[in-house]
């Protein structure tokens, strides 16, 4: 009888449920399905009483956001069976035969017992108890209960500790979700912007005494009648959100994942376009509300924390006609400031730059912004006052980062620059981008603000240098600001954007070198890293045709700040001491070029030898045994390799060159991130796949590869390689490989190897694949082939298109492995016949094509 009553509870629980979510497919209102699935389980939990009834003079109470009416499709379902003295052993088996049956009939809850004074207790102790008690809501048992625990709760709050703890709480919550709303996956939730940052609000303002709605905070006066509209309407939106990605997921899920963002923008009827994606006109509109939400978050947060503690006459300082320090804060005179100037929209934040010990602005003074920001139009931006008030925030020797983060905020600088508007929250599904476009660029501006400052010397010592000899250096933040600005138009955004900043150039009274200097980095802003990463720096008319192209010292240092900071706020996956040492490499040798001293391949090739030799003498090797070494080596040898590789190579090498065993040897590179190897052994033709799969296997990434045989037949490959994992022992690390392949080379097993490499690939890659794409055209002087392949990356692929070369018979000369967040772009210089008939290179280009788009093995 007990059995068939829960099954019947569970079922009405159950079609009560369908019901409601059937309601909210006709007709999406979030209140409606949030307080009909509240209602059920309302009812549930009264009948499953009739059966398992509460200990006499106790309570069922509901609490947290079961609390405030609210459940959502698969939210636990949050309770507090309050006691009047501590459970007798009855009472306690009475009480769990009722949490198992609330389990049974599918509730999931999420249950304490307690006394009122434990309660008590608990909430001093911990701010979340203490915030979910605070929406406690009766369901059954004894009313007088309730309302005297909540009369003691009520008694028992601080407004001024309670505001104080769940600031602190947000500000950690916010940490964990790096502090911005633009997380590609983010928790509509929890992250900052999302719908607990509306709670914390309407939890301080009850806690003060002010409302528990956004209508009586209005009333309150905290709020105006449109910011509590904006409120209402943003909460609504979240709420909903929320409930889609719990039936879309089919369990309570929160986060925006890549792979449900397709399924989102379904649900909202989303329609995708030429250039752009339905995700990414789903998101661009989701950060756009969390935007919002963080700005009234910040500005109402800060307004009751100014009711709470309010500040004397005594702090204010006056700073000029319209402003006053208040403590650390910008304050106004005049509310009416910006609808009476607007010219003051700009210069407010000019203002804070020049005013360092003002760390923020007061409430009066972000609310007044927030609602004169629609008198930024397009008799605004023409403004010469406006227009150099802009270039003057630009200028200034601080607080340039944080001024152009607080006007993209509140809505200013989209509103001043509406380029710049199309590119908030824009998403870039392109495998290694882990910001939005404006988020990126901000970035961007930080990473060389950063160069102009002395404490970040040490991590970026080249950039740091050539900034404090570099004038007018407030030109790379107009570049830094404009390089991705045409970004989701389709088309070259860097042409584009040239285009966009030129304009912007004129507009602003650039001088002419100035406007030429903006635009070529703009046009350009990819190519310093294209080929330092894709290019054969070895080879001198590399260096030639790309000192001709930037032209001057000026353009090749502005060029090589803006790359740097450019790859620094991609991803923390992009950057690495290796990108880093190419690009300083290529710098050095350009600057060397456009100051005369280019030199032809002979020269390099005699300079390159004569600082070899001398490096080997310092090592104590005579010169007839290194000669006698050298001369089993060709000229491309040395051209693909500098002198002090050179010199390593010869150290280790010299006296067994004819050797009939395995010689590998490995060091720490350059900003010992990762490793650099050598491997000398006679040419087997599995050489390059086997080594691939060693290096897959052990969790190593290869990013620079150069393959060479000498005149007796032996492989002299060398790699540079980075750890997948960051934290391992690069010198046990290289121990160990050099024991390994110097003992068990010959033994390794290409298909066990493929076996042993496997890896999850990553929810962006599953969700926006890269498509493979190859390109085979014949290299310059002999009877190579370069092949260029960009593919999404997974663990082993450089192993398997290694037995793709090994199939076709094509040797590898050199490979150059650029690796960015989850997509490869490498380029491989190759030889062999079947490269020389169309059919067979079709065919090779085939089988190539069949390993990159291989569904990657899942661990």
């Amino acid at each position: 009888m007990l059995n068939q009553s829960l099954v019947t509870i569970r079922d009405q629980l159950q079609n009560e449920r369908h019901h409601a979510i059937n309601l909210y497919r006709v007709k999406p209102r979030a209140d409606r399905l949030l307080n009909a699935l509240r209602r059920s389980a309302d009812q549930a939990l009264r009948q499953l009483l009739n059966l398992f009834p509460l200990p006499k003079g106790a309570a069922l109470a509901a609490v947290g956001g079961f609390g405030r009416g609210e459940l959502y499709p698969f939210s636990d379902v949050d309770l507090l069976i309050l006691l009047p003295s501590d459970p007798s052993p009855t009472s306690e088996a009475t009480i769990s035969g009722l949490v198992a049956a609330m389990w049974d009939v599918g509730l999931e809850p999420g249950c304490s017992v307690r006394t009122i004074a434990q309660c008590l207790t608990e909430a001093r102790a911990d701010i979340t108890v203490e915030t979910s008690l605070l929406e406690l809501r009766w369901i059954a048992g004894s009313r007088t209960l309730t309302q005297r625990f909540q009369a003691q709760m009520k008694e028992q709050l601080d407004p001024a500790s309670f505001f104080k703890a769940k600031r602190s709480e947000m500000q950690q919550r916010h940490a964990r979700h790096q502090d911005t709303p633009y997380s590609l996956e983010p928790n509509c939730k929890e992250s900052p912007g999302g719908l607990r940052d509306l709670q914390v609000i309407l939890w301080m303002a009850r806690a003060a005494g002010f409302g528990s709605s956004w209508r009586q905070v209005a009333k309150a006066g905290l709020l105006t009648q449109a910011e509590a509209r904006d409120l209402n309407r943003a909460e609504q939106a979240f709420k909903r959100l929320r409930i889609e990605l719990h039936l879309l997921a089919n369990r309570r899920e929160d986060r925006l994942l890549f792979d449900l963002q397709h399924g989102l923008a379904q649900a909202y009827q989303i329609n995708g376009s030429i250039t752009r994606r339905a995700s990414e006109i789903l998101m661009q509109r989701y950060y756009w509300a969390a935007r919002l939400v963080t700005q009234l978050n910040t500005l109402l947060v800060q307004t009751i924390g100014e009711h709470l503690f309010p500040l004397s006459s005594a702090d204010v300082l006056p700073i000029d006609t319209h402003y006053v320090a208040r403590q650390n804060r910008l304050d106004v005179i005049d509310e009416c400031v910006f609808e009476k100037n607007p010219s003051e929209l700009l210069r407010v934040f000019l203002v804070m730059q020049q005013h360092p010990e003002l760390s923020e602005l007061s409430a009066r003074a972000l609310r007044a912004i927030w609602h004169a920001r629609h008198l930024i139009d397009a008799s605004f931006r023409q403004d010469p006052i406006n227009r150099r008030l802009f270039i003057e925030i630009l200028q200034q020797e601080q607080g340039i980062v944080h001024a152009l983060r607080r006007m993209t905020m509140l809505n200013i600088l989209p509103r001043y620059l509406p380029v710049f508007r199309r590119v908030v929250g824009q998403m870039q599904h392109d495998l290694f981008h882990v910001y939005t476009v404006d988020q990126h660029t901000l970035a961007v501006l930080r990473n060389i603000r950063r160069f102009t400052m002395l404490e970040h010397a040490q991590e970026y010592p080249l950039a740091t240098r050539l900034t404090a000899g570099f004038d007018r250096h407030w030109l790379l933040y107009v570049a830094a600001l404009f390089h991705d600005i045409a970004k989701g138009r389709g088309g070259d955004h860097s042409t584009l954007g040239a285009d966009e900043v030129r304009k912007f150039a004129r507009a602003h009274y650039f001088e002419p070198d100035e406007t030429e200097l903006v635009v070529f980095l703009v046009r350009h802003h990819l190519l310093m890293s294209q080929v330092a990463q894709k290019k054969d720096l070895s080879d001198p008319q590399v260096i030639r045709d790309f000192s001709v192209l930037v032209g001057s010292t000026r353009h090749l240092t502005a060029l090589y700040l803006l790359t740097v900071a450019d790859i620094r706020g991609t991803s923390p996956k992009v950057w690495n001491a290796w990108k880093g040492k190419l690009l300083e490499d290529l710098f050095n040798l350009t600057l060397a070029a456009l100051g005369g001293s280019s030199a032809d391949a002979n020269t390099v090739l005699r300079l390159r030898m004569d600082e070899a030799a001398s490096l080997t003498r310092l090592a104590g090797l005579r010169d007839e045994a290194r000669e006698a070494f050298w001369a089993e080596l060709d000229i491309a040898y040395f051209l693909r390799h500098d002198a002090p590789e050179i010199a390593w190579h010869t150290r280790h090498l010299y006296h067994c060159y004819d050797t009939d065993e395995t010689v590998v040897k490995a060091r720490p590179t350059e900003g010992a991130e990762g490793l650099q190897i050598m491997v000398y052994t006679k040419h087997v033709k599995e050489l390059f796949a086997r080594l691939c799969g060693y290096f897959g296997c052990r969790g190593l990434s290869i990013q620079d590869a150069r393959i060479h045989t000498s005149r007796r037949g032996y492989a002299l490959d060398s790699f540079i390689v980075l750890p997948l994992d960051g934290h391992i022992d690069l010198r046990s690390e290289a121990a160990l490989i050099e024991h390994e392949l110097s003992t068990k080379l010959d033994g390794l097993n290409i298909s066990e190897i493929k076996n042993q490499i496997s890896a999850r690939p990553s929810r962006l890659s599953k969700a926006f694949p890269y498509p493979a794409s190859i390109e085979i055209k014949p290299a310059d002087g002999d009877q190579s082939w370069i092949l260029d392949i960009t593919a999404t990356d997974r663990a082993g692929l450089l192993s398997e298109l290694a037995q793709v070369f090994l199939s076709f018979n094509i040797s590898i000369k050199t490979a150059k492995v650029m690796t960015l967040g989850d997509r490869i772009e490498d380029i491989f210089v190759i030889k062999g016949d079947a490269l020389t008939q169309p059919r067979t290179q079709r065919q090779f280009e085939r089988a190539l094509l069949d390993v990159l788009n291989q569904e990657p093995k899942r661990v």
